[in-house]
């Protein structure tokens, strides 16, 4: 199989032009994996996509580069490459920050050596906004592991979580009040050691995972 590869492309801004850029994609038997129209800037238009199975991705990108609704296209390397593998931080700020801690600096020890993993956190507070982020981690791109830090977490949160966890998305959870942690994959009391275990779980680089605990709490 061809190897996935990126491609931006500065058009006009209108209707119909990601119809007329995915048609010349699809001509040449490319497989769109990720996509991401990003804002308008000066009355042109950005879009990135990541794509597959096409031998002769240069090729592509001159063709798409002959449209008149082009002003530029270009080969780039894939976010996947660049950025890797997302863990996503929310809940209460002070241990959110805890779990960062651990969290990048883990990353750190395995991207030195290969790994792509990045760490973004967002501090939020009540029911409904954590449960709505929770469903959202679940459409962003490359994101493998949630981890919830918070004191008390539950109700629509816990039903968020068993959604997201169907779903293939890891969460940790802090060992919290609330049923939250009860819906959790993996519930570890230090927010620094829930960062750092988090990482671990998803990195290649690492030989350890969740199903080789014999227990989920701790």
């Amino acid at each position: 199989m061809a190897e996935k590869f990126g491609v931006m492309v500065v058009t006009h801004e209108g209707v119909g032009i990601i119809y007329q850029l995915t048609e010349i994609i699809a001509r040449r038997g490319g497989n769109i994996t990720a996509v991401e129209i990003q804002e308008e800037v000066a009355g042109e238009a950005r879009t990135y996509f990541e794509i597959e199975e096409v031998d002769s991705p240069q090729d592509l990108v001159d063709e798409l580069q002959s449209l008149p609704i082009v002003h530029d296209a270009a080969l780039v390397k894939t976010l996947q490459m660049i950025y890797g593998k997302r863990i996503i931080i929310m809940g209460g700020g002070a241990q959110v920050g805890q779990v960062a801690l651990g969290a990048i600096s883990e990353a750190d020890r395995h991207n030195i050596r290969g790994e792509r993993i990045s760490v973004d956190t967002i501090a939020l507070t009540g029911e409904a906004p954590i449960a709505d982020a929770v469903r959202g981690v679940a459409r962003l791109p490359r994101a493998r592991a949630l981890v919830l830090a918070g004191s008390l977490m539950g109700g629509d949160i816990e039903e968020a979580v068993q959604e997201v966890r169907e779903q293939g998305l890891l969460v940790v959870c802090l060992n919290m009040a609330g049923s939250t942690p009860d819906a959790a994959d993996l519930v570890v009391t230090d927010p620094v050691q829930a960062g750092v275990m988090t990482v671990m779980a998803i990195a290649s680089t690492a030989s350890f995972t969740i199903d080789q605990l014999t227990r989920r709490v701790f």
